[in-house]
């Protein structure tokens, strides 16, 4: 691990302030000095850096996904993605997680895994380096009950055992369930409140009684694990506050009570609405049958104009709204996860800078990481990405991987930048 200077670089450190041209040191794993200089000035070179010019490039934290799906494997169905069998399974997950460091996502927030160990697996072959990613947390399988979402099975096999998540019914088989991936070592527990309306279960309806939802909680809690949840209906989202649920995925019919009750714990819960999905399930997956006259019909039509309705209201009370559209799917393909910060400037009304610091600062917390990662200041830990524009001008840069010059994890180079224009030079003194 060799010290880096970043230089003549405009500076974006998650603050929120207007980026400045400087130089940024990196040592070890972290970043140990942050200078602001003139366009074309450098400050005090460091005996054997390496330093980077990056002739006026935007240097930005790496980015933080919200809701992802390693194992999700570009299908077209949930049970496609269950049936791929567990040896390509594990290779696929590896093969993607390369792909989300690549485009630019330094940290990722496991949303559920299709086979009970996939994520916990995944994330132990980053951590020892057996393979490449980002930092990683790993969840559960989704929590669901008979004929809820997650529930493929066929009637005449057996239930457990083909099934695409965890399929409990009572306190009973709750409280065995989250001690049994408590005991694979998840970070998170995943439990589907509410339906899905490709499923065959609306959106709006709601899963599991508040007694089963309380147990999953409490035994979480008592492993120490976080709770994550799948809420579209009105009645999930209201769940998830009453029983502290931290992590709310979706949250599309948010009544003005739910509002009011996320408000008041607006620093205790972190929303990822998957806005990519519903746009592109109503927009883009006629090739998979799924034309706009029959989304229409399921009602995501209407659970989009809902969802975005509630993230405007909610980005106007402050609520954190977090990148994370449940890619994997066969219209929302993993590696293509920037457009979530076009959604939120086009549907949710942020500005650039809100969109930037939604994928940057706001993401330490939902990797329970504080202020350690999404900003570029001293002591942060060194996850960097140097961009061929500006996000600010133009959010939709991040979404050309020709336009991330480097990508850089705890201090070691994943994509180093490309030796030309003088970029790349050796202080040698």
């Amino acid at each position: 691990m060799a010290d880096v200077m970043f230089t003549n670089v405009r500076v974006f450190d998650g603050g929120g302030e207007t980026p400045f041209t400087g130089d940024v040191l990196v040592q070890g794993n972290k970043i140990s000095r942050v200078v602001k200089t003139g366009f074309g000035q450098r400050s005090a070179p460091v005996m054997g850096a390496q330093v980077i010019d990056g002739a006026g490039a935007f240097l930005m934290p790496g980015m933080v996904e919200a809701h992802t799906h390693f194992s999700w494997n570009d299908q077209p169905t949930l049970e496609s993605i269950q049936r791929m069998p567990p040896e390509e399974h594990i290779l696929w997950c590896a093969e993607v997680a390369k792909r989300y460091l690549d485009m630019g996502w330094t940290s990722c927030v496991g949303a559920a895994a299709a086979k009970p160990r996939l994520d916990v697996v995944t994330r132990n072959a980053i951590n020892d380096g057996t393979i490449i990613g980002p930092r990683y947390l790993a969840a559960s399988q989704e929590i669901t009950l008979p004929g809820g979402l997650g529930d493929t099975t066929a009637p005449h096999l057996p239930q457990h055992e083909f099934a695409f998540g965890a399929i409990v019914s009572g306190p009973h088989e709750m409280r065995r369930c989250v001690r049994m991936f408590a005991k694979y070592g998840v970070d998170s527990i995943k439990i589907n409140l509410s339906g899905e309306s490709i499923t065959g279960m609306s959106s709006e309806m709601s899963q599991f009684t508040t007694e089963e939802v309380t147990v999953c909680v409490q035994e979480a809690k008592a492993w120490g694990k976080r709770v994550a949840a799948h809420a579209r209906s009105t009645w999930s989202i209201k769940e998830c506050v009453r029983q502290g649920i931290e992590v709310i995925y979706h949250a599309s019919f948010a009544d003005e009570e739910a509002l009011d009750m996320l408000e008041a714990r607006k620093m205790e819960h972190h929303v990822a609405p998957g806005l990519a999905w519903l746009i592109n399930t109503c927009h883009h997956a006629s090739a998979w049958g799924l034309t706009p006259e029959v989304t229409k019909k399921m009602g995501y039509h209407r659970e989009l104009d809902a969802a975005i309705e509630s993230m405007r209201k909610m980005r106007k009370r402050g609520i954190r709204i977090l990148p994370g559209g449940d890619y994997g799917f066969a219209w929302t393909p993993h590696g293509t996860n920037a457009k979530d910060l076009e959604y939120f400037v086009k549907y949710v009304g942020m500005s650039t800078m809100e969109a930037l610091l939604s994928a940057t600062a706001w993401g330490g917390p939902m990797m329970k990481m504080g202020k350690t990662i999404g900003y570029i200041r001293e002591g942060c830990l060194a996850d960097l990405l140097l961009i061929d524009g500006d996000p600010l001008a133009d959010i939709t840069v991040l979404q050309d991987k020709a336009r991330i010059l480097a990508v850089m994890k705890d201090g070691f180079f994943h994509r180093a930048p490309p030796v030309r224009s003088a970029r790349a030079t050796r202080w040698t003194q």
